[in-house]
């Protein structure tokens, strides 16, 4: 038997969630330890199984811990990230070049402040496909099917989200589009009946469009028809046409933009209309010291990735300008969570320093979770959770074989700290008891 693709997943400042993968049931268990040679505490799962899901507890903000997972005596080794130079089990590179480590991390110190609320950031949901990783004009990515006889991969996989987001205490969550594999009304209307059980739409959660949440064609070349709108309306909206919106939760103000309003119905490329454009430069501007996270599906930027990048990968350059343009005159803005990419990245560039950009890994395949933004009164944390489920952690690792195999390489993150972060920040301003829905559009 072998244990292979290690993962340290979530590192928090007293928790770290460790999977790998035995491709036969077994029992699993990570020793670790504040020394390399003394690996003196354990933790185990308490059950047999192939896909491995280990959290450790009650760690030590700013420690260094020495790790390493076994399955029936087996070491288990971690997932190559050699194409983008990336260490998918550590902070540093201890225990490579050795046989299975131990490897090591560092916890980071929490937020400072109080703890106020938490939000999951998501994306990517599909409800509808029947294939993973199918990319017009990329010959590797072959797709990769449910195994007869088992559920539908994106129904699994978003009950499994609500399911991970409440457990670890999302108040808000954040659905940065392709909710549907193609804006099915069917689909749409699953997708809606499954957010629901994590709350009440426009309150609890909020949704914007991707590029698979277009509308049809017969009902863009009629004017009419919007399937997206009918499962998730914008109240507030001009004529109530509008999927974009913005929200006052509590002093935390929330601007959720369609980066598919954009003429015709071709390509992935995300694209804002003239109108919603100004409307984001105007709304950010008069609130512009006001703590503010924007999601939308596009990123305004792609950098560092092994596979080629082209413009259906992120937003129009011109309008991607503009709004970090925008965010340099507006320091409340901390925030801009996006999708589209299907993977953990997290960048921040010269023109607005103050703003993380966090791409989120897709929630309907491998790595198959979400994103938790936990804000404090001085600072906020970044922490990437897999769905824990049973169901899901099988299509997670099967769904890993996408592009070749090749695919966690790209998905995954390319460091710890792509996929958990820790911002200091004044955000004191939010007093989550006090919530409250705003106007949506001005």
């Amino acid at each position: 038997m072998s244990a292979v693709d290690l993962e340290l997943v979530t590192l928090t400042e007293d928790r770290a969630v460790i999977t790998w993968y035995t491709g036969v049931e077994s029992e699993g268990e990570v020793v670790y330890g504040t020394h390399p040679a003394h690996l003196n505490r354990t933790a185990s799962e308490g059950r047999d199984t192939a896909h491995h899901y280990v959290e450790l507890t009650d760690l030590e903000p700013g420690q260094t811990y020495y790790y390493q997972a076994r399955s029936r005596g087996s070491a288990a080794t971690p997932t190559p990230l050699h194409l983008v130079s990336g260490n998918a089990v550590g902070t540093s590179l201890h225990g490579f070049g050795t046989h299975a480590g131990p490897y090591s991390f560092t916890t980071p110190q929490p937020p400072p402040g109080r703890h106020l609320l938490s939000i999951a950031l998501c994306n990517d949901l599909h409800l509808g496909e029947t294939t993973a990783g199918l990319v017009t004009g990329m010959p590797l990515m072959r797709g990769i099917s449910q195994r007869f006889g088992l559920g539908p991969y994106p129904e699994i996989m978003g009950r499994a989200l609500v399911e991970e987001a409440h457990r670890r205490g999302a108040r808000h969550l954040l659905a940065a589009g392709d909710i549907s594999a193609g804006g099915a009304p069917r689909d749409l209307s699953e997708a809606r009946r499954l957010l629901d059980g994590f709350g009440t739409h426009g309150q609890d959660y909020f949704v914007v469009r991707g590029n698979h949440d277009r509308r049809g064609r017969q009902g863009l070349q009629e004017g009419r028809g919007d399937s997206f709108l009918d499962s998730f309306p914008v109240d507030g909206g001009p004529d109530g046409e509008a999927a974009y919106f913005s929200r006052d939760l509590g002093g935390l103000r929330v601007l959720g933009l369609d980066t598919y309003e954009k003429r015709g119905n071709g390509a992935g490329s995300g694209g804002l209309s003239d109108e919603q454009l100004a409307w984001f430069r105007a709304d950010v501007r008069a609130h512009k010291d006001q703590p503010t996270v924007v999601f939308g599906h596009h990123p305004l930027t792609v950098r560092n990735s092994p596979f080629p990048v082209t413009s259906g990968q992120r937003l129009n350059r011109r309008q991607a300008r503009a709004i970090l343009d925008t965010y340099a005159a507006a320091p409340g803005v901390f925030l801009h969570h996006a999708g589209h990419t299907h993977r953990n990245k997290r960048t921040v560039l010269p023109q607005a320093r103050h703003v993380t950009l966090q791409e989120v890994g897709a929630v309907k395949e491998y790595p198959g979770g979400f994103c938790l933004l936990r804000i404090h009164t001085g600072g906020y944390a970044l922490n990437y959770y897999k769905a824990s489920s049973a169901p899901a952690r099988e299509w997670s690792e099967r769904s890993r074989r996408v592009a070749a195999g090749l695919w966690p390489q790209y998905a995954l993150g390319r460091s710890v700290r792509d996929r958990n972060s820790v911002t200091a920040r004044d955000l004191s301003g939010i007093t989550p008891a006090a919530t409250r829905i705003s106007a949506a559009q001005g």
